[in-house]
């Protein structure tokens, strides 16, 4: 990959969920993102794709889970959505129904510009 991908934040959600984990936790998903910015392919522990256009940030410290979600536009990473610690085997249906609306929401207040 030529360029680092920027990351870019959609409101506050994730800076919000981001400052509430505990040093470990930001490390390992500091180190995940890192990952995403930097490299073309990237082991599906810790991205997996949802659905339309819409991807997981999986982090795990401490026997804790922890997901983000996230979309590509034009070639920058925007963190959408307010991560949360997962606690079951699935990937909660209004986590995901709450990305998807907030990715609506990213691509709307973009086209207003």
């Amino acid at each position: 990959m030529d360029d680092e991908r920027k990351i870019l934040y959609y409101k506050n959600y994730f800076i919000d969920f981001f400052m509430s984990l505990d040093d470990g936790a930001r490390k390992k998903v500091a180190y995940v993102l890192d990952m995403i910015k930097t490299q073309e392919r990237i082991n599906a522990n810790f991205v997996k794709y949802i659905r339309d256009g819409v991807y997981e940030l999986r982090a795990s410290h401490n026997s804790n889970i922890y997901r983000a979600f996230f979309v590509f536009d034009e070639g920058n990473i925007v963190m959408l959505f307010n991560g949360f610690q997962k606690k079951t085997q699935k990937t909660p249906e209004s986590e995901i129904k709450q990305a998807l609306k907030l990715k609506e929401e990213y691509y709307e207040s973009k086209s207003e510009r």
